[in-house]
């Protein structure tokens, strides 16, 4: 019998984990928590990537400018000179007035443009000078000496700056605003 009571004798049992009543409340934080990092994270990084960079587009004057600014580089090149310069002019009064010109023989271009009122009859009569200086140049087989090419050069930035655009300051345009509302009002 000692024998029989000694195997009915068992060892202690571990303790029992009684449930915490708010172990779920942590664990919904926790996943909560992660998950607005993961979103905050995607939107940084979403964002980022369709993010364009809005870059302001060049004026067709500053650009005609770098271009003629570059052809002095080729200023020992007559031919390849005067098609840089010329290609530029044609292509800056293309942008600055809408006007189609790189497709056109220098005759075309110049009877079509005295059909405007897109230049002054001075720029209109210097820009065909210079087109037809170009043109012996670049057709004629002309081989002008360098002073001839940098009044060319010089012919071109002068076209250039008398046609850019005008800036208006910040008072002329609250002038043209308040003309504007008054006119308005008045209708």
């Amino acid at each position: 019998m000692t024998n029989a009571v000694a195997n009915d004798i068992r060892d202690i049992k571990p303790p029992l984990e009684i449930p915490n009543g708010w172990e779920w409340l942590w664990w919904t934080l926790g996943a909560l928590a992660l998950f607005v990092i993961a979103s905050l994270i995607w939107r940084h990084i979403h964002k980022r990537m369709t993010q364009v960079s809005i870059v302001p587009p060049i004026p067709a004057h500053i650009r005609a400018k770098q271009k003629l600014e570059e052809a002095l580089a080729l200023i020992s090149q007559p031919k390849e000179f005067c098609v840089l310069v010329s290609d530029t002019i044609r292509f800056y009064l293309e942008e600055r007035f809408d006007f189609r010109a790189p497709e056109r023989t220098t005759e075309e271009f110049l009877r079509e443009l005295a059909g405007t009122d897109l230049l002054l009859p001075e720029q209109k009569e210097s820009l065909g000078k210079f087109l037809e200086s170009c043109d012996l140049v670049k057709f004629a087989k002309y081989e002008p000496r360098e002073n001839e090419l940098r009044e060319l050069h010089g012919a071109a930035v002068k076209l250039i700056e008398e046609t850019e655009p005008k800036e208006i300051s910040n008072s002329e345009k609250l002038a043209t605003v308040g003309e504007e509302r008054e006119k308005n009002r008045k209708s």
